[in-house]
């Protein structure tokens, strides 16, 4: 019986295409391939479980659009079809696709727009229908966009129960529903939003990601605005874990593939200071217990003049047994490490700014 190996990819969404890097699980020589998606601005590009390449973007100019391929990326298909929130001089249009999200136990894809809204495809991406319950919230009205906008950037799909989901937008914060959609619920107790006078609000927190763990499904962590957080049941209370981090800012996070204990952000000078790795010097944090205590990770990392960014899409981690963790940044750099974080090399440079990150192993 013929061996199998398997490949790793890190798929790179850009301001200008989609990339992919290529390796064995050795993961010390990567292949760069793209770009793709005809130079698109594309905010997010991922492989669906059942091996179907996907990459979503656009901008004001080109409104937003889904690239699908079948092949590998050798042949694309594109389409937006009922991605709209209606006619009408009032009825707001939508700009871009910020996050797609394959629901692996029914096949639906699920993609995240600017401004804030979700919609659903059943069809591989050919047609699109509005999940409208989110926008009937009735606290949309007094929705407002965070810096990058009114975008809904964090799709998290329940992994045994298709009706429950949680949705995060900026400046908005967390929603859940349990009935496929129809209904949702603001998860944000406990979730402090400091540019609001008085207490928190019940809605209105600047959520910048939003991760949960297939093996504890009831376990949600963000980075946020204003701190890291966990919460235990499933985002009704959170308990802020920002306490051993050097800034309370930074924009993404990813959990272990195997041990939902273990969280990594990239923290970032704050709004006033330029949104950018603190002090010029690049570095990952990791927990090993849900954020109770933090490690700096920074072996092979630029620790003078690396004044860039990583935004809230450009992190993943990869599913092999010693995960691989990457980052992309706004000065097109790629940056992997395959043991877990301890040490980093530099995979790719000279690309257009990157806005996403996805990892995947494939057969």
């Amino acid at each position: 019986m013929a061996r199998v190996t398997k490949r790793v990819e890190v798929l790179v969404g850009t301001k200008k295409g989609a990339f992919i890097l290529e390796s064995d699980p050795a993961r010390r020589d990567w292949r760069l391939r793209g770009p793709f998606c005809q130079n698109w601005p594309t905010h997010d590009f991922i492989r669906a479980a059942d091996g179907t390449l996907y990459a979503g973007g656009g901008n004001n100019w080109y409104g937003p659009s889904v690239w699908r391929s079948t092949d590998n990326g050798e042949t694309w298909t594109q389409s937006s079809a009922g991605m709209s929130y209606g006619d009408g001089e009032d009825v707001p249009k939508i700009t871009t696709i910020w996050k797609l999200a394959d629901a692996a136990s029914n096949g639906t894809i699920y993609a995240g727009v600017e401004p804030a809204g979700l919609f659903r495809s059943d069809d591989h991406a050919e047609t699109w229908s509005h999940v409208a319950g989110l926008r009937e919230h009735p606290s949309r009205p007094e929705w407002t966009p965070g810096n990058g906008g009114l975008c809904l950037h964090s799709i998290v799909t329940h992994p045994t129960d298709p009706n429950r989901m949680w949705v995060a937008a900026s400046a908005v914060g967390t929603f859940e529903t349990a009935d496929g959609g129809k209904t949702w619920e603001t998860r944000n107790k406990g979730v402090r939003a400091d540019f609001y006078p008085g207490p928190a609000p019940e809605f209105g927190q600047c959520v910048h990601k939003l991760r949960l763990h297939p093996d504890q499904p009831e376990w949600l962590y963000q980075q946020n605005h204003c701190g890291v957080y966990r919460s235990d049941d499933g985002g009704r209370q959170w308990t802020e874990v920002t306490p051993g981090l050097p800034s309370e800012f930074g924009f993404p996070m990813v959990i272990h593939p195997h041990d939902p204990r273990t969280i990594y952000v990239i923290p970032h000078s704050g709004p006033a200071d330029g949104r950018h790795m603190i002090d010029g010097h690049a570095a990952v944090w990791r927990s090993r217990d849900r954020g109770d205590s933090w490690q700096r990770l920074d072996g092979g990392l630029p620790q003078s003049n690396a004044y860039v960014t990583v935004l809230r899409e450009a992190m993943a981690i990869d599913s092999l047994d010693q995960p691989g963790v990457y980052f992309g940044t706004s000065t097109g750099q790629v940056f992997g490490s395959a043991d877990e974080g301890d040490t980093w090399t530099l995979m790719a440079d000279y690309l257009p700014p990157i806005w996403s990150v996805e990892a995947a192993v494939v057969d």
